[in-house]
């Protein structure tokens, strides 16, 4: 009779730890959710505000065309990779992005009238903004996803995560072309 309930308590116990284990597993996982939903919500801002900026920049008739077309094709590349939630495509589109709007607003230092243009003044800190915050939330969805990552990875949590086919998450990195500095020189050339 007492060792029945010494191994009753072992499998209460056992139990407990299980179920702690899997919510925290849960937890780690909504975590993640919450920080994608956080750099969505912005990625959907600035993807409203970019079309502004590409009108405004069209008004001056000698603008680089080239720019502006490699930045709206980079924003529908950032649209459809944010959509499908495909975080390593997101990554490379983000980079194309990052680099085309730092053009835009390179070559602008050449046009005085739109560099002095309200509106012009206007999107370009706001997107600038965004895209600091953009930068803020990715270092929290990478340090969620660094978080859940270890944990459906170690012991005993992994037999938890694997019973309940818990994935890893990837990371969100941006394209190596974003991390290097814009030639000034060369767009003025």
């Amino acid at each position: 009779m007492g060792s029945g309930l010494i191994l009753l308590g072992i499998c209460v116990v056992a139990l407990i730890y299980g179920i702690s284990l899997y919510n925290n597993l849960v937890s780690l996982k909504h975590a993640v959710s919450k920080a994608w939903a956080n750099i969505d919500v912005l990625l959907k801002q600035r993807h409203d505000e970019l079309p502004k900026l590409v009108e405004v920049c069209k008004q001056y008739k000698q603008f680089e065309q080239d720019t502006l077309q490699k930045v709206i094709e980079a924003r529908s590349m950032v649209q459809t990779a944010r959509q499908g939630q495909d975080i390593e495509a997101l990554g490379k589109a983000e980079g194309m992005l990052r680099m085309g709007l730092g053009n835009i607003f390179a070559i602008a230092e050449a046009y005085p009238e739109l560099k002095t243009n309200e509106n012009f003044m206007q999107l370009q800190a706001r997107i600038t903004g965004l895209e600091n915050g953009i930068a803020d939330r990715r270092e929290l969805y990478n340090e969620s996803v660094n978080i859940y990552n270890v944990g459906i990875e170690q012991f005993p949590a992994v037999l938890i995560a694997n019973m309940f086919a818990y994935q890893p998450k990837p990371l969100l990195e941006f394209a190596a072309a974003e991390k290097t500095d814009v030639d000034i020189k060369a767009l003025f050339s």
